[in-house]
């Protein structure tokens, strides 16, 4: 069987597309979806953690696997150029990337 030919694509901005930064995803799975909170994470104090959530982003689970495959992909070339990225321990057992 032939493997059908790529489209070509067009990418296009909608009036509301913005670009931030984000330090905090959350990320919550159920059989339907994936949804992806995306926030700025501050430390007010040594024992208080403020996390501002500004955009939840819900993936169906095709989508959320192409994603994580083209993150392994890149996070890879990153490390091969760059060294390898360390990543807090705490990080095992939060349940969130922060």
């Amino acid at each position: 069987m032939a493997t059908p030919a790529q489209p070509n694509i067009r990418l296009t901005n909608t009036a509301d597309y913005r670009e931030t930064y984000a330090n905090s995803v959350q990320i919550r799975v159920n059989v339907w979806d994936f949804f992806l909170v995306f926030g700025t994470l501050q430390q007010a104090s040594q024992s208080e953690v403020e996390v501002r959530n500004f955009q939840g982003i819900y993936l169906s689970p095709q989508q959320a696997k192409a994603l994580l495959t083209i993150l392994e992909q890149n996070v890879s070339s990153y490390e091969k150029t760059f060294g390898e990225i360390k990543l807090d321990p705490r990080m095992a057992t939060s349940g969130a990337i922060n």
